[in-house]
């Protein structure tokens, strides 16, 4: 197989299986994939035509790339950490904040540079980030470094410029050295926006605008991020109804629920995702459907945090959109995208009952589910016409032996390794026999292990 070439023909022959995820459904075929440049041109049985690259998928189930809708990929640095192995989402918080002070440009690059090739092997093709800690001294040109990160392993992104305005000396949760002036962060959203936003079909890189909380933000900064991202016609995300200690906030300072209030300042629409969404009623997520608004869930986390579990058995019934998300590897202690579907589906089967999701209905939200959430129609299916972002997984291995009546739940309920065979990018590949092709892992291993030990040394003294 060539290596690092783009803009080749590549022909996947002989797929054990190929699971499409389109919007009409799931379909398993057996057969041919050709991709020419970075687009699907035919998907089906035997292809017979003359291709640069061919690739041989026997033993293997071809899926859509994964698309992660929520992350904090600094947080990689901070993966099972003692002091916050058995804290809720407040303390947890308040805790790290001490740690997030130390951070800086190279920080941010190794630590996206880490999550993103643990999302590759795990097969994910296109993740968004909400990047919001930017501490008082440290370069402001944090979300650069995070840019380049995916530029250099090749995933396509949709990095979120994150804020945090109200400090703990204006009621708010995080100090006060790690937050800014409303005028900083708006000035900061619309250089990214300049710079970096490509709104074009099958962009590798598009911005949107994520103040982080009620608990963080000023109610200044949701009105004019909001108009500043309707103006400029990028998306909107942030942290919705996480908790209870959220919902506490929200009515005891600003008279509101957390729904209520967002609303209030313009923060529902087609063009907003929130992540979480635990503590919302039905009259609530009613609203949410009706506004054409739409979910990030994340199980792991809820779960490692104790924070509740998601109603997605609702929403999805209610006709929401909902996409999956790992989250920051600070509460979920990996980035890992496939073991993500299976949180999702096991948890929902115990708290709202085993009839209540499929594996199915699991992969739709990853993929198909999680485009419609980003505002992609390119990505998320394997059909003609769509990105060529795609993922093959070797199930010719002990971890599946005995499971292949159903290809797709084997995915799921079996395996004993998430790490996928090959990742494909915008017709690239970018993960070849279970190892990301475009940088060292011994480098990026090295790195993170020398970075997360200093950050904690800092913070101690």
């Amino acid at each position: 197989m060539t290596k690092g070439r783009k803009n080749l023909n590549t022909l996947i022959k002989n797929a054990h299986k190929i699971i499409t995820c389109t919007d009409k459904g799931v379909e398993i075929i057996s057969g041919d994939i050709l991709i020419e440049g970075n687009r699907i041109k035919a998907v089906g049985g035997e292809i017979k035509t003359p291709s640069d690259r061919i690739i041989d998928a026997k033993d293997k189930v071809v899926i859509p790339g994964l698309v992660n809708t929520h992350h904090h990929l600094y947080q990689t640095f901070q993966r099972n950490l003692p002091l916050v192995q058995d804290a809720e989402l407040f303390p947890w918080l308040k805790t790290l904040y001490q740690i997030w002070r130390n951070i800086d440009p190279e920080i941010v690059y190794w630590s996206a540079l880490l999550g993103m090739s643990e999302l590759l092997k795990t097969g994910c093709t296109t993740t968004t980030d909400q990047f919001y800690v930017f501490p008082k001294g440290a370069p402001q040109d944090l979300v650069d470094a995070e840019i380049e990160a995916a530029k250099t392993v090749g995933i396509r992104f949709q990095p979120c410029r994150g804020s945090m305005s109200l400090g703990e000396s204006r009621g708010g949760l995080p100090p006060d050295d790690v937050v800014q002036d409303e005028e900083t962060i708006l000035k900061d959203c619309e250089r990214l926006i300049a710079k970096y936003h490509d709104p074009s079909p099958y962009s590798m890189l598009r911005i949107s605008l994520a103040p982080c909380s009620p608990f963080s933000v000023s109610r200044e900064l949701l009105v004019l991020t909001a108009q500043l991202g309707r103006k400029k016609d990028v998306r909107l995300h942030t942290h919705l109804a996480e908790t209870r200690d959220e919902e506490e906030y929200c009515l005891s300072r600003l008279g509101m629920r957390p729904l209520e209030y967002l609303e209030s300042t313009g923060w529902l629409g087609p063009d907003v995702w929130f992540a979480h969404c635990i503590y919302l009623t039905e009259g609530e997520l009613r609203k949410i459907k009706d506004t054409g608004s739409k979910v990030a869930h994340c199980p792991t986390s809820n779960m490692r945090l104790g924070s509740g579990v998601a109603p997605v058995p609702l929403m999805l019934e209610l006709g929401i959109d909902v996409g999956l998300a790992v989250d920051g590897s600070a509460s979920n202690d990996s980035s890992d995208m496939l073991g993500e579907l299976r949180s999702c589906l096991l948890v929902h089967k115990l708290t709202h009952g085993v009839q209540s999701i499929t594996a199915a209905k699991v992969f739709q939200m990853a993929t198909v589910g999680g485009a419609r959430v980003l505002g992609f129609s390119e990505i998320g299916a394997i059909e003609p016409g769509k990105a060529a972002d795609l993922v093959l997984i070797n199930i010719n291995q002990i971890g599946y032996a005995g499971a292949l009546a159903d290809p797709l739940a084997a995915l799921i309920y079996s395996g004993d390794s998430h790490i996928v065979d090959t990742t494909i990018v915008n017709g690239e590949v970018v993960v070849e026999e279970g190892k990301v092709a475009r940088v060292q892992e011994e480098e990026i291993i090295r790195k993170a292990n020398e970075l997360s030990l200093l950050m904690l040394e800092k913070a101690s003294r």
